[in-house]
C-alpha cells in the first residue's frame, strides 16, 4: 500500500506546483502591474515578409503566442482579431508568434478568422517564445507605446481582459466637433 501511495503523492505534489507556477494564485493566468522592457521580437512572418516589434514603437501591441494545433488558441484568435479591428484606429497592433506549428495550418486558421499572416512571426523552434519566457499557449502580452511589457496572460484572453489592460494605454478617443 505504501508503494502505491508514494507515486500518487509525487503526482499530486507535482500537479500542485505546476498549478501554482501557472497561475497568480487568484485562479487566473494574469500578471498585473508589469513594467519591464519588452524582449526583442523579430522574424519571418507567415506571409513571407519580416516583422520587427521595434518598428511598432509608438503603438500599443498585443503579442500573442499561439499555434494552430492549440484548441484555446483557436477560440481566442477571433477575439484578438476583433480587438485589432475595434481598436486599431486608436493605435493597437496585433503581433502573433506562431510556435512549433505547420505554416500551412497556421495560415489557414488565420484566414478562417480574418487574421493577417503578415502580423504573425513563425517560431518553429520556440526560440522567441523562450526569450519571452512563455509558459504555455496561448499566452498574450501587452507592450505599451514605449516598448515596455505591461501585462501578460496565460490562456485565452477575453474582450474584457483586453479592454482592462489595453484601453488605459491607448490615446483617448477623439470626440466629433459639434
Amino acid at each position: 500500500m505504501v508503494l502505491l501511495a508514494v507515486p500518487l503523492l509525487v503526482v499530486v505534489l507535482g500537479l500542485s506546483v505546476w498549478l501554482a507556477v501557472r497561475s497568480d494564485g487568484r485562479g487566473s493566468g494574469t500578471d498585473d502591474a508589469l513594467d519591464l522592457p519588452a524582449p526583442a521580437l523579430a522574424g519571418r512572418t507567415l506571409a513571407g515578409g519580416t516583422l520587427d516589434l521595434a518598428d511598432l514603437r509608438g503603438s500599443v501591441v498585443l503579442v500573442d503566442v499561439w499555434a494552430a494545433w492549440c484548441a484555446p488558441c483557436r477560440e481566442e484568435l477571433p477575439v484578438l482579431v476583433a480587438a485589432q479591428r475595434r481598436l486599431g484606429a486608436r493605435g493597437l497592433r496585433l503581433v502573433g508568434v506562431d510556435i512549433r506549428d505547420g505554416e500551412r495550418q497556421a495560415r489557414e486558421l488565420l484566414a478562417s478568422v480574418g487574421g493577417d499572416p503578415a502580423t504573425s512571426v513563425t517560431d518553429p523552434e520556440a526560440r522567441l517564445a523562450q526569450r519571452w519566457q512563455v509558459r504555455g499557449v496561448p499566452e498574450t502580452f501587452v507592450v505599451d507605446a514605449r516598448g515596455r511589457l505591461r501585462a501578460r496572460h496565460l490562456g485565452a484572453v477575453t474582450r474584457a481582459w483586453i479592454d482592462q489592460q489595453v484601453l488605459p494605454l491607448l490615446p483617448a478617443r477623439e470626440r466629433p466637433a459639434g
